[in-house]
């Protein structure tokens, strides 16, 4: 969870197991959502501040993970290649999204005593 700021809930992070070996979180959700938006692996690794092979890699994660493509690239062309999510990719991203609405919708309440509860004790040092 990040630091919230006095006036702010904490927040609530998604991360779901699919199985022993295999996540999905909110900074993969985020890596689709940039491919998508930059038309390319490379820019949404720059964007992201993270290497063409970190963002390729985990490209290929998702895609070994849920079985079937995600991310699908293209080829050649007069600007290059590129890249663009498939309708599963699509899929996976709206269904991740709607799941973290959900959730953080559905612990609201909690949160807000959380807060309270941390607001309205005095700090440890």
């Amino acid at each position: 969870m990040r630091k919230s700021s006095a006036g702010s809930l904490p927040s609530l992070s998604v991360r779901i197991d699919l199985d022993p070996e295999g996540r999905i979180g909110p900074g993969k959700i985020q890596l689709l959502e940039k491919i998508q938006a930059c038309g390319s692996i490379s820019a949404a690794g720059r964007a992201m501040e993270m290497s063409y092979k970190r963002a390729w890699d985990l490209v290929d994660e998702i895609n070994r993970i849920c079985g079937h493509a995600a991310v699908e690239r293209q080829t050649g062309g007069k600007n290059g290649g590129g890249a663009v999510l498939t309708p599963f990719g699509i899929s996976l991203v709206a269904r991740y999204r709607k799941i973290e609405r959900d959730a953080a919708s559905a612990v609201r309440k909690e949160l807000a005593a959380l807060r309270t509860d941390i607001i309205g004790r005095p700090r440890r040092a």
